[in-house]
């Protein structure tokens, strides 16, 4: 007996808010915490989001990306924060959460630290940038981060790009697709955060003013379709204006 297909109330793409019915029927949920299955086979919307809907012959996976909400941390995400405020032994980050990012100094440090014989802002001080990883967290405690990675640590250079944390899937793109496109077409090294901070590293001010542009119109954009391809034939059009790209060459 062959298995029954579910029913799609909405396409991909499509725009739901909360308490919608999106499906009825066995379907693959990607984003677990913003669609809810329910005991009749609903699944359901929590959030107002932008869906991503993936068919094949065995199987139906549906995803949302909410367009909107403030940074919930979870264990693995990468982060941009900045020091708000020096303890005696760690230092309080902002990672745009409704809570702050709590950095140990003996892992910053990677060695045991004494707070009686030195002083936390000789290594770190209030308004530092830092790339840092959600080790732990559960709603009982604030964050701990940890930058015990390669990779992460206090920055030294570039500069910081804001955008809406729910934004940021559509930055990075399915399998990286938009992010290494903008890299490719700016040179610029781009870190993103899951809270919406977006580091980059650009060869002049002119490449990294397109870069700046290009995110802010994926946030703008975010919930329209074919945006990769509008994103790089805008950055190929503000290069050639500001005479870093001739034209035929792109």
């Amino acid at each position: 007996m062959s298995k029954q297909k579910p029913i799609l109330y909405f396409h991909n793409r499509d725009i739901v808010v909360p308490g919608d019915t999106v499906a009825v029927g066995d379907v693959e949920i990607e984003t677990p915490n913003l669609l809810i299955k329910l005991s009749d086979g609903r699944v359901v919307a929590t959030v107002t989001g932008l869906l991503n809907v993936e068919e094949s012959e065995d199987k139906v996976r549906i995803g949302l990306i909410p367009l909107k909400g403030r940074y919930i941390p979870k264990p693995g995400d990468i982060v941009i924060g900045i020091v708000a405020d020096v303890g005696i032994t760690a230092w309080f980050l902002d990672i745009r959460a409704p809570f702050p990012g709590v950095l140990n100094a003996s892992d910053y440090l990677g060695r045991p630290f004494n707070p009686a014989t030195e002083n936390l802002r000789k290594y770190l001080d209030v308004g530092d940038v830092v790339i840092a990883r959600v080790a732990q967290f559960d709603r009982t405690r604030d964050p701990l981060l940890t930058t015990q990675d390669k990779g992460l640590g206090k920055v030294v250079e570039g500069s910081l790009v804001e955008i809406e944390p729910s934004r940021v899937p559509r930055v990075i793109g399915r399998r990286k697709s938009m992010i290494n496109m903008l890299q490719e077409l700016t040179q610029c090294t781009i870190v993103v955060g899951n809270n919406g901070r977006i580091l980059l590293k650009c060869p002049n001010p002119e490449i990294e003013a397109v870069a700046i542009l290009a995110i802010k119109k994926i946030e703008a954009e975010a919930h329209t379709s074919g945006l990769t391809e509008r994103v790089r034939e805008f950055i190929i059009e503000e290069k050639i204006k500001r005479g870093l790209m001739e034209r035929g060459l792109e």
